[in-house]
């Protein structure tokens, strides 16, 4: 698997979900996406950003464009030096929650994806993977 390009952008605040969400549809778009695909990968990018800024008090995300033989697809990495995740298969389920949302974030973001990735270390921060293939 190979990136051919990338953008890196910072997430915050709110105001830069929104930037995530704006930068993720435009790539989406490039790759040429249909529009179901581009709002999966925009909803799953938006739900992935406003974590970050929630509960981790912010970090990056890194989009590249990414090919493998024939297949195209959208690779989004999100990282933080947040307090980490201390139970990845529970924070997997569907209406667990840490704040007060609904508990359907992490894991509705992994079913709009096609591959799906999380790496946490507790007191370092999380990483997660996210690839959507054309």
């Amino acid at each position: 698997m190979t990136a051919s390009q990338g953008e890196q952008l910072p997430i915050r605040t709110s105001e830069e979900v929104v930037v995530v969400r704006q930068a993720v549809r435009k790539w989406a778009v490039a790759a040429g996406f249909s529009i179901i695909d581009q709002t999966k990968v925009v909803t799953a990018a938006s739900e992935l950003a406003r974590n970050t800024v929630v509960h981790a008090g912010g970090g990056t995300v890194l989009i590249e464009q990414i090919t493998s033989g024939e297949r195209r697809g959208l690779r989004l990495t999100f990282e933080d030096s947040g307090p980490g995740i201390p139970d990845i298969e529970l924070a997997l389920k569907d209406g667990y929650t840490t704040g007060n949302g609904l508990g359907l974030g992490l894991s509705g973001s992994k079913r709009l994806m096609n591959e799906f990735v999380i790496t946490s270390t507790v007191g370092h921060g999380t990483k997660v993977v996210a690839t959507k293939w054309k």
